[in-house]
């Protein structure tokens, strides 16, 4: 064997593949103490791990005996539970510097180890900044989400995507990380806000808009029972949409978005911007909504999309509640938010745009003069 003190280079070249697995469940009544869904998921009993809720506060506000619930639950399967942290909901959890140190003090303070679990509850962002904490905390304690709103369950919750703001950028500092589990409870949902209930929707449209003709078709001839949040189409609509979020992130090959390509994203570039110049009083999904406007009417204008599947888009979004020509839009600079979404990305800038209902396809420039007109368009109506 040569001595490698003598040469000039030596390289050993690593590689290894790691299979990644977790189940998305979806029930009622999770913290019922005949429904054994949780208690199965905790697979290591004998260890006697410790358990540690996390609960949105908007959560605990409208389900004041939930953190009772939760405890009586566990205790009655003989598991070590922690006292409940509840925190902030919304953007305001992902802007707050003290409330992911504020969880790794629990873990220190409890000597919760990489065995034992984190119960995240509440919406998208709770539980993209507590998944943030648990990723890092031990390099990893396991985590097990369920989210409470309809976005959560059928993007934000069922990904493999933690993360909190950086100066109120979204989404700046982050990992990737899967779940140890998703629990969706369908029961959790009936509290919240039209607003809140409606704000999900936007992104089954999204992924439908990207991926599905067929279940565009399905959300579109049930606009009007969705816009009333009718149990049988918005259960549809959340199985679906998390089921084709959760299909990409499986058989895209880039699960962990190693390139610049972000079908996902579909909208979101002017959604971030437009999220951020609102001070967050656009949610998330409002946000993704208009994004998705503009990016469809760009797609037509610059000669991809017909004019009649342009139409069934808006009909979808406007009948389904969003409002679509808001005063915020007249403060987005387009140069500036395509330039950060082009910095989020890394690489080349990279935006999907439709063909067709069901079929997104990539480009690399935009022609910023042409994506003006689609913004004034969207204001005219």
């Amino acid at each position: 064997m040569s001595d490698v003190n003598t040469l000039e280079q030596y390289t050993i070249k690593q590689k290894f593949t790691l299979h990644y697995e977790y189940p998305v469940l979806f029930t009622r009544e999770v913290f019922d103490q005949n429904n054994n869904i949780l208690i199965d998921l905790i697979d290591n009993r004998n260890e006697s791990p410790k358990v540690m809720a996390v609960i949105d506060q908007g959560l605990c506000d409208s389900n004041p005996l939930l953190p009772q619930q939760i405890a009586d639950y566990l205790e009655l399967h003989e598991i070590n539970v922690l006292p409940e942290i509840i925190v902030p909901g919304g953007e305001a959890c992902k802007n707050d510097e003290q409330l992911i140190d504020s969880i790794y003090q629990a873990v220190e303070t409890h000597a919760i180890d990489r065995h034992s679990y984190i119960l995240v509850l509440g919406g998208g962002a709770v539980v993209d900044a507590i998944g943030f904490a648990a990723a890092t905390a031990h390099r990893g304690i396991r985590l097990i989400r369920i989210p409470t709103t309809v976005l959560g369950q059928n993007d934000a919750g069922v990904g493999v995507k933690n993360a909190v703001n950086y100066h109120h950028r979204k989404n700046y500092i982050g990992t990737f990380a899967p779940p140890f589990a998703v629990i969706n409870d369908f029961d959790l949902l009936t509290t919240l806000s039209d607003r809140d209930k409606r704000s999900g929707i936007s992104e089954a449209i999204k992924v439908a808009l990207i991926k599905d003709n067929v279940f565009f078709t399905e959300l579109y001839q049930s606009r009007h029972e969705l816009a009333k949040f009718e149990d049988a189409p918005m259960q549809n609509m959340i199985i679906k949409g998390a089921k084709w979020h959760l299909n990409h992130i499986a058989t895209s090959g880039d699960p962990f978005e190693l390139g610049s390509a972000r079908p996902l994203d579909f909208g979101h570039w002017s959604a971030h911007k437009l999220e951020e110049l609102s001070n967050n009083e656009l949610r998330h999904g409002e946000a993704v909504a208009i994004g998705i406007a503009i990016d469809s009417i760009y797609s037509m204008l610059a000669g991809h999309l017909s004019t009649d599947e342009l139409q069934n888009i808006l009909a979808l979004l406007k009948d389904v509640g969003f409002e679509l020509n808001h005063s915020i839009l007249s403060k987005l600079d387009i140069s500036k938010a395509l330039a950060e979404f082009k910095e989020h990305l890394g690489g080349d800038l990279c935006i999907t745009l439709l063909s067709n209902i069901g079929t997104g396809f990539e480009v690399n420039v935009i022609d910023e003069v042409l994506m003006v007109q689609a913004i004034e368009q969207l204001k005219s109506l």
